[in-house]
């Protein structure tokens, strides 16, 4: 795993240096935890000069522009021009680097009848299902999270001034191990089930909050 972090760390570099404010931001956001973080302000106009699909990433510590630098599979790697890593696979956060600052959620392991790997818009009403997690401080490995799923009602997001009209999927987690009691939220194509916004709870410490920039850009050009 050092080497897959020190590679997509490299080509972060190559990828995203230079000139994009909107990229230079993420660094400088997601790392005021100290004095308190400022709301990254995104246009339509800087997220179009970027030719890889984005997403904003708010987490305690800040918020910051993520794009999207490689798949592997269904797996994408995305990254912040201060190096800061999210794994994703089906919407879901698999693993972070440099966002948990007292600690990171280091892998995640699917059941095989996890609905994030057929869509959560397929999901009935009180569906249940499990994972586990690892975290990188203490290194706890195999964490039970016990996940409970309620389908919601089709709303309305606005992503940079452009509307989408979406499921609301609630995730009631939890990993009694760690003492970790949460609801994650997913907001959903109804068609596809894609995952265009979510709030995640990773660790017991780390909340995230994923908007995709770019939905109509789901892979690399």
């Amino acid at each position: 795993m050092k080497t897959l972090k020190v590679g997509v760390c490299l080509m972060a570099a190559v990828l995203l240096s230079g000139c994009n404010p909107l990229m230079s931001a993420s660094l400088n956001n997601l790392k005021s935890a100290v004095i308190g973080p400022d709301e990254l302000d995104v246009s339509a106009e800087q997220v179009a000069g970027v030719k890889y699909p984005q997403l904003k990433l708010t987490t305690p510590s800040g918020s910051g522009v993520l794009a999207l630098v490689r798949e592997r599979e269904d797996l994408q790697f995305w990254v912040a021009s201060g190096k800061q890593v999210l794994l994703m696979r089906d919407g879901l956060a698999m693993r972070t680097v440099g966002l948990g600052v007292d600690g990171d959620l280091d892998g995640t392991r699917l059941s095989d009848d996890s609905p994030f790997k057929q869509g959560l818009h397929r999901i009935t009403d009180g569906y249940t299902s499990r994972r586990w997690i690892d975290l990188y401080k203490g290194q706890e490995v195999g964490i039970i999270v016990n996940s409970r799923f309620s389908r919601k009602s089709l709303e309305t997001l606005d992503i940079l001034d452009k509307e989408y009209s979406v499921l609301r999927v609630d995730e009631q987690i939890d990993a009694p191990a760690i003492g970790l009691r949460a609801t994650n939220r997913y907001w959903v194509d109804p068609v596809d089930g894609f995952i265009v916004q979510s709030e995640q709870q990773l660790t017991s410490q780390l909340r995230v909050r994923i908007v995709q920039l770019t939905p109509d850009r789901r892979h690399l050009p």
